[in-house]
Formats: C-alpha cells, sequence, structure tokens
C-alpha cells in the first residue's frame, strides 16, 4: 500500500483575553488563604516567564471553556467560514485539562463547532504530549488515506484549577492545626507556570498550492512509564511507596481537604529525569533515521521551564553536537507553559513569521512529566 504525504497547510491559534503580567497574577488568581505568595517570586524567576493567559476575569469567574476555545482555534483555521468547516473530516482533539470528564473534549469542541459536518472525532488523554497525540493520529489517518484531510489541536484550561479556592480548603486546615498556612511547594509552585489557550493545525494531503506548507516527515513517541513512577498527576495522591491513589478512593472530606483535583508535581523526580530520558531517545531515533543537529535548522522543544534551557541544551550533544541557541525557537517567555498546546504555540508563530524557507527542517520535542513520556517530530518546509 502507498502511503501519502502529510503536510500541515494552515495553523490558528485562540488567546483568550489580554495577557496577564507576572505582577497581577493573583488578581486574577486570587490570594491563598488571603496572603501573597511567598513562592512566587522563586518560581518566576527560576521559568522565566513574563505574561501568561487566563480564561478568567479579575473576580475569578471562567470567561471561555476549553472546548470554547478550542472550536475558536478550528473556525481560525478557515477564517469562520461555514462551508469550509464542513470539509473537515476528522477532527483530533489533545488536552490535559477537559471540561469534564465526560463527554470526551473532542466531542465538546465538535458540539461547539454546528457549522460542521457529522465525522470521526478523537480525544487523546494525557498531559502535554496529548496535543501531539492527537496531531499523530490525524497523520496517521491522512498518511493511509482514511482521510483526505483531518484537524489536529491542542488546548488548555488550567486557570479553573489554580484559583485561591481550590486550595482554600487544606490551607485553613493547616492552619487551624498550627502548620504553614501555605499550600506545600508541589502543589503550589504550578501556579506560576500554566496558562490558557488553544491552536489548531489544517493538515492535508496536498500542499498548499501557493505558500508554503509544512511536511511531516515523522512522529514518534515513548514512555518511560514502565520503570518511571508517577512525577504530574491530577484527582489523585501520590502515596508513600509511589503508588497513585485515585480520587474515586478518597471520601467527599478527602477530596476536599487534601486538595485531589489540584495539579501536582514531584519537583526531585523531575529535575532529575526529564531532560536525560528525552536525551536517551532522540539519540536512538537520530541514528535509525540518520540525521544529525547539522540538519536542524529550528530546534522547537517545549519547555515548563526556562530553567531547563542549559540542560537541554546539554543533552542534545547526544546527537554529536549541541544545537545552538540561535537556531531554537521557543515563545514560553511570553506565553506561559500551555501544556498540550505549547507545540503548537510555537510551530503556529513561526509558521506565521514570515522567516521560513523551503527546505528548511523543524524538530518538536515535547516532554510530558507525568510519568515521562516524550513525543518528537521532524517538519519539512515544502
Amino acid at each position: 500500500m502507498s502511503l501519502n504525504e502529510v503536510y500541515i497547510t494552515n495553523t490558528s491559534i485562540f488567546l483568550p483575553n489580554d495577557p496577564v503580567s507576572n505582577d497581577d497574577m493573583e488578581l486574577y488568581l486570587g490570594y491563598i488563604n488571603g496572603k501573597p505568595s511567598k513562592s512566587k517570586k522563586i518560581v518566576l524567576r527560576n521559568n522565566g516567564i513574563q505574561t501568561r493567559y487566563y480564561a478568567l476575569t479579575k473576580e475569578g469567574k471562567a470567561t471561555h471553556t476549553n472546548a470554547e476555545m478550542t472550536a475558536q482555534a478550528v473556525r481560525n483555521l478557515f477564517d469562520n467560514d461555514p462551508e469550509k468547516l464542513k470539509e473537515i473530516e476528522l477532527l483530533s482533539c489533545g488536552t490535559s485539562s477537559p471540561d469534564q470528564m465526560m463527554p470526551s473534549h473532542g466531542v465538546m469542541v465538535h458540539g461547539n463547532l454546528p457549522e460542521t459536518s457529522a465525522m470521526e472525532v478523537v480525544s487523546p488523554a494525557g498531559v502535554c504530549c496529548a496535543g501531539m497525540h492527537a496531531f499523530k493520529y490525524a497523520y496517521m489517518a491522512v498518511k493511509t488515506g482514511d482521510v483526505k484531510n483531518a484537524v489536529a489541536t491542542g488546548s488548555e484550561r488550567f486557570s479553573g484549577s489554580l484559583v485561591a479556592n481550590a486550595f482554600d480548603e487544606e490551607a485553613h486546615k493547616l492552619e487551624a492545626l498550627n502548620e504553614n498556612p501555605f499550600i506545600s511547594f508541589d502543589k503550589e509552585f504550578l501556579r506560576w507556570m500554566l496558562s490558557d489557550g488553544a491552536a489548531a493545525f489544517a493538515m492535508s494531503d496536498k500542499p498548499n498550492e501557493e505558500g508554503l506548507s509544512l511536511r511531516v516527515d515523522w512522529v514518534e513517541g515513548v514512555s518511560y512509564a514502565n520503570e518511571m513512577e508517577t512525577c504530574m498527576y491530577m484527582a489523585g495522591e501520590k502515596q508513600a511507596d509511589g503508588s497513585l491513589k485515585g480520587y474515586l478512593d478518597f471520601t467527599p472530606e478527602e477530596i476536599m481537604t487534601k486538595s485531589i483535583f489540584s495539579i501536582k508535581q514531584d519537583i526531585s523526580l523531575l529535575s532529575n529525569n526529564i531532560v536525560p530520558l528525552g536525551g536517551k531517545k532522540i539519540k536512538e531515533i537520530a541514528e535509525r533515521r540518520g540525521f544529525d543537529t547539522d540538519d536542524i535548522d529550528y530546534f522547537l522543544p517545549h519547555m515548563s521551564s526556562e530553567f531547563f534551557r542549559s540542560k537541554i541544551f546539554d543533552i542534545m550533544s547526544v546527537l554529536g553536537k549541541t544545537v545552538p541557541f540561535e537556531r531554537w525557537f521557543v515563545n514560553l517567555t511570553k506565553m506561559g507553559n500551555v501544556g498540550a498546546a505549547s507545540v503548537y504555540f510555537m510551530v503556529h508563530e513561526l509558521f506565521k513569521s514570515g522567516q521560513l524557507k523551503k527546505g528548511q527542517r523543524l524538530l518538536l520535542l515535547v516532554p510530558e512529566s507525568a510519568r515521562f513520556s516524550y513525543m518528537y517530530a521532524m517538519l519539512t518546509v515544502v
């Protein structure tokens, strides 16, 4: 069976509201237990983020759902043209922050697009890799000829789980016990990392007749969950033996007092493993596919924090030599960490920048700390 070439023919994003500066974050998220954060400045100094976006008012009220933002990103791909939207054959939507557990995020996005037709919809779960899993499903469907076109999306609405009242019950309990009235660092520090937004790719078996397209040369992924315990989690609590206890095994009272639905991360496990494991796989892919750093014109690594920039730089030497910073394209400082959407945001900005030239190659790297998964892709400008 012959396989089709697959092209990204357009990209789009949707950002809720205006960018939020570091100084204004708690105006939107609120103060835990009514007091300014002690860890905020430390985290912001390390992560390098200057602005981010929240689907919130300053009163902490939601302005958009995840599905609404994603649907608007899809519309933006086609300039809100109902006839073009009707031609979409497959919708593949990745997120780690769906608006509900059921129905799936993907069908909720489809439900917000009444101008589209009946079509196949998929909705990969996960964390940062979810957007790339959605991308790979769309890629494979076009590659095999199952469909001629597809839309892949990555989106997040983290802000609803970052507002102060998501932590207040536990804060009051700690204060009553005369302990530190602030949430432990592994729970609170993510408040200063995460951002909201949605992005989409239009994918086709034919490139644009006019203008540039991005040919998808390959997409690969790997999970190290067979050897690594949970690092980032939500709707659960990590136990002393490293296992994860899910929300269904907590009482309603425990769910409130233990902030079970807050996003948490094991910081020591993250810093010791996230970069080395990512380098392990990229070396194997490069050797098998026969490329090195000289073949990479733009390197687009998803970073949760600028803290990891130098570490990623060093680990890429597994390809023979490092990728110089002038060939990196990262927009973390102005967009924040948008999880499953971050790599879409980088590709979108570069694709629309006017600086791409035919023949250039883009290497995408997306790590996911949940239980240490990684996605990689190579795109060529055509």
